[in-house]
């Protein structure tokens, strides 16, 4: 896992991690502080988490905000475009939790404690191997068709989670070290649908659970630039080439910023 040509910048960790929060950015000045501060030193402290960044080489304020916040980021200096499959298995090559939590740049979580608290009950389960949550657009941003959108979503990923086949999307991936290891992390290949495809891969070592009570937030900015029609159709494509050709349609998931 992981690539070469990077570098780590970090602030003392402890040696006792239990849970590692891992966010892959690329031009993300405009919000990664919101997803960071909500990492507090209380919280951080009190869950035994270290806060990872791995950039995929921001030449904006990403880098310099991130450096203010995590514990540990990790720098693209090569000339190499990371796609964020990437991302997320530098960091997690760098993690020292027994709990990874992979969230986006713009995520943001409704109830950061007791998200935490029910994180490490689920995971005294052995069975499970996953967890995943309902995701939504920002509250102060959101319209009818992003809330009718968002919940048909949410309730057909919880289906699919129930019938036993694994689906999470990347806003929010909790997963079992262990497991992680087991399954090589994300497929590096993958550029789009990279999320669905090590979900569906984790699910067969054991149980993933869908925390319906636990809101994670998104900005709405690629519906509002592409629309749910085209957006749905490109993650269609997508998932279709990975079930079928093992790799995704697109090269890279363009970001909007």
């Amino acid at each position: 896992m992981g690539s070469d040509h990077h570098t780590e910048n970090q602030h003392n960790l402890s040696s006792n991690v239990e849970i590692s929060v891992i966010i892959p950015s690329y031009q993300e000045e405009k919000l990664i502080a919101n997803i960071l501060r909500q990492f507090d030193s209380d919280i951080r402290n009190s869950f035994s988490i270290e806060l990872i960044v791995s950039d995929g080489g921001s030449k904006d304020g990403t880098v310099k905000i991130a450096k203010k916040y995590a514990d540990l980021v990790i720098e693209n200096n090569s000339k190499i475009k990371q796609n964020i499959s990437i991302g997320r298995n530098i960091g997690a090559s760098n993690a020292k939790g027994k709990i990874l939590i992979f969230v986006n740049a713009d995520t943001i979580i409704s109830n950061v404690k007791q998200f935490l608290k029910d994180v490490e009950k689920e995971f005294e389960n052995l069975k499970i191997v996953g967890l995943t949550c309902p995701v939504y657009v920002y509250p102060q941003e959101e319209k009818l068709k992003d809330k009718l959108f968002h919940l048909f979503l949410n309730i057909y990923f919880f289906t699919l989670n129930l019938i036993g086949i694994g689906m999470g999307r990347g806003e929010c991936q909790v997963i079992r070290r262990e497991s992680f290891l087991k399954i090589g992390g994300y497929n590096e290949k993958i550029a789009a649908g990279e999320d669905f495809e090590m979900f569906k891969r984790l699910r067969r070592l054991g149980k993933i659970k869908f925390l319906w009570k636990h809101r994670i937030y998104e900005s709405p900015r690629r519906y509002r630039k592409y629309g749910y029609i085209k957006v749905v159709i490109t993650w269609l494509l997508n998932a279709l080439s990975v079930l079928i050709l093992k790799k995704s349609l697109q090269n890279e998931w363009k970001p909007i910023r």
